[in-house]
């Protein structure tokens, strides 16, 4: 088998195992989803499930996305197939990007900063900001206040 066959069963490899991925993970999503309801209630059961196959396809569409690279490379390049692979590579990147502000509930460049307020105790888990009457629980001791 020589190298361009190579590639080309890499690309489709690649392909495949991005549409595996969606899919088991759907249907892995679904059971497990399943069993936590019966278990939990129903609105954590959906959002866990949007969650899991949110992320299931999430990386399903970077290994689509690492196939079409692998083919429009080892093929001979034309305009034509720069521009496909372009619009192809720029769609999925949207797609990927909305499911994962959406999964996540931020701009994913906030990702970082809310980690960080969340370790410090400014941020509850689910990355809400506590309410005003609230205080943040901090790690650190605090001096004693004086009158």
């Amino acid at each position: 088998m020589d190298f361009k066959a190579w590639v080309s069963l890499s690309a489709r490899l690649f392909e495949g195992a991005g549409v595996a991925v969606m899919v088991v993970g759907s249907l892995v999503s679904i059971v497990l989803v399943l069993a936590h309801y019966r278990r939990g209630g129903g609105e954590h059961a959906f959002r866990s499930i949007r969650e899991k196959v949110g992320r299931s396809i999430l990386l399903g569409l970077e290994l689509l996305v690492a196939a079409d690279i692998i083919r429009t490379v080892s093929e001979e390049p034309t305009l034509r197939g720069v521009i496909v692979l372009g619009l192809i590579v720029l769609i999925r990147t949207f797609l990927s990007f909305t499911l994962a502000v959406e999964l996540e509930g931020h701009w994913p460049w906030r990702s970082a900063e809310l980690r960080g307020m969340q370790q410090q105790g400014r941020l509850t888990p689910s990355g809400a900001q506590p309410h005003s009457g609230q205080e943040a629980r901090t790690s650190e001791p605090r001096p004693p206040q004086e009158p």
